[in-house]
């Protein structure tokens, strides 16, 4: 898959996640600070001040920080294996 359809498809499903987290915190069906969490560990990787937002998070929450790392090692493991270039395809 090309790269730019990649970081697009990226900034979509984080830009996503934050508006539904921003939703949840109106909205008691919705878990507002989970989603805006996410959203922050997947726009990490393309925004400074997302990735500056979520180590902040980590030293001032260390329980969450940890929470976060794990939280974006799984999306990690999934965006690869969605994006993973198949051979023969």
């Amino acid at each position: 898959m090309n790269a730019h359809i990649k970081l697009a498809v990226a900034l979509v499903i984080g830009w996503g996640f934050i508006v539904l987290g921003v939703l949840g915190l109106f909205l008691p069906v919705i878990p507002g600070i989970l989603f805006l969490l996410v959203g922050l560990i997947i726009l990490s990787s393309e925004y400074v001040w997302a990735h500056d937002l979520l180590n902040k998070l980590r030293v001032r929450y260390p329980k969450v920080g940890r929470a976060a790392d794990d939280a974006a090692a799984k999306a990690n493991r999934w965006m690869q294996t969605m994006f993973r270039h198949r051979r023969g395809n």
